[in-house]
């Protein structure tokens, strides 16, 4: 089977004033077939969906992130199966617009995996099946320790990457009882700085201890850029999928408007990951074209190869295919 992921989904400011002209497809420009195409799909939505709300400011704060109520049908029309409201946009708008989103979501039948009105909710799995498996998506974020939810508060899943700190022993356990409820399991990570084209160190040693656990996949984002794709132990690791889709300035050097489709083969673990290039054009995301896509592939080959995965080209899909040597 074939599930597919794609980095950050931001349907806020310019998004959002577009959506309004021109309907809940128009995000996913020509990439909404290949979405429509695959068994199941993730984000990470890097937004509040709401119409309620006043820009966070019990602590400085650059970007306001928020769309309106209508736009929960951009992410039915692609057919999200699943989402990630674990990272450091999700309470932009305040602690009644992530509600509303959490019921809204709820109301839509989309899984979500991250924030909640507390502790226990935000850090519990979603669970769907996709032909007869039933999957699993825990979220956490390393972003906005402000955030973090408690006991009887709202907020995000906030977990520090450091194998050492309390937190992250839990998520660890989380992970290892999750997965004897689940055929497959996903673990989203929204953590790092914005920018970077290789993970930090201290994410591929705690990206190998969620796989241990029990995760198939690690679904890591928050960089802007993309990151080499790793297999360890039968499971892969998406340091980072990138941005999908935004109304963000581009970094000529960095190139933020430049990522991947990630599809990822199932069988009994994950055997090979299908990345289809993609760039993002008037805030929506475009199935890149030549000579461009090959040289974004070619990036990822070097990244994903320099982690001791095989990537190869494949001209007549168009998809750098990554797997285990």
């Amino acid at each position: 089977m074939n599930v597919l992921f794609v980095g950050d989904v931001m349907l806020g400011r310019l998004v959002n004033r577009e959506m309004g002209r021109r309907g809940p497809e128009y995000p996913w420009g020509d990439t909404l077939p290949v979405f429509l195409g695959a068994d199941a799909r993730m984000i990470n939505l890097e937004c509040v969906i709401s119409d309620r709300g006043v820009p966070w400011s019990i602590t400085p704060k650059a970007f306001h992130f928020r769309s309106d109520s209508r736009n929960m049908k951009v992410l039915e029309a692609a057919g999200i199966d699943a989402v990630s409201i674990a990272n450091n946009h999700s309470l932009d708008y305040g602690f009644d617009a992530l509600l509303d989103m959490l019921d809204a979501l709820d109301r839509a039948g989309i899984g979500r995996s991250g924030a909640g009105r507390n502790l226990d909710e935000a850090a519990s799995p979603a669970f769907f099946d996709v032909r007869g498996k039933r999957f699993a998506l825990i979220a956490f974020t390393d972003n906005e320790p402000g955030w973090e939810a408690g006991p009887e508060s709202p907020g995000v899943y906030h977990v520090p990457v450091d194998v050492n700190d309390s937190r992250a022993a839990s998520l660890f356990e989380r992970v290892r009882s999750t997965r004897k409820d689940a055929d497959f399991l996903v673990v989203s990570a929204h953590w790092g700085p914005n920018w970077g084209y290789r993970p930090r160190p201290g994410h591929r040693a705690f990206g190998i201890r969620l796989i241990e656990s029990g995760a198939d996949v690690v679904f890591g984002h928050s960089c802007h850029v993309f990151q080499g794709v790793e297999f360890y132990g039968g499971g892969a690791l998406i340091y980072s999928a990138g941005n999908f889709i935004d109304d963000y300035a581009v970094d000529e050097v960095e190139r933020n408007d430049e990522s991947f489709i990630f599809t990822a083969d199932f069988e009994e673990r994950v055997r090979s990951i299908g990345l289809r290039p993609t760039v993002i054009d008037e805030f929506s995301a475009h199935v890149a074209g030549s000579p461009r896509a090959e040289l974004i592939a070619a990036k990822m080959r070097n990244l994903s190869e320099e982690m001791g995965s095989r990537a190869e080209w494949d001209e007549e899909s168009r998809v750098l295919r990554v797997s285990p040597r």
